[in-house]
């Protein structure tokens, strides 16, 4: 390879990293975006799951929110409020978040309630 061949080849490799550490805070903001969509989804299932729960528990003559929150996985637990009036269990749930201003503001809930008859 020509002396020039090879100059040419360094700069294009260096401009490639600087290319890629452009790119690197629109990807870390994205990585973010994403996890934190997978993680409401994932709060929102956990809340359905722990509101059906916790209407099977009032609905057989426990205790309806000790039987939402054993529907929960430990950490989840913290960020979980439940509340029963007459037949109906509401779970709202904090999501996982690594900013704990955006977990809070995108609580999710979700609720069951015992049938009449």
């Amino acid at each position: 390879m020509s002396q020039v061949g090879a100059r040419l080849a360094r700069e294009s490799r260096g401009q490639a990293s600087v290319e890629l550490f452009g790119a690197l805070p629109g990807l870390i903001v994205l990585g973010l975006v994403i996890f934190q969509i997978l993680a409401v989804g994932y709060a929102a299932v956990l809340a359905g799951s722990a509101a059906e729960a916790g209407a099977l528990a009032l609905a057989s003559g426990r205790d309806a929110e000790e039987g939402a929150r054993e529907a929960v996985p430990g950490r989840s637990r913290v960020s979980m409020r439940v509340a029963v009036r007459g037949g109906r269990v509401e779970v709202r749930l904090t999501p996982l978040s690594p900013l704990e201003a955006v977990g809070r503001r995108l609580e999710v809930s979700a609720h069951a309630a015992l049938a009449d008859g």
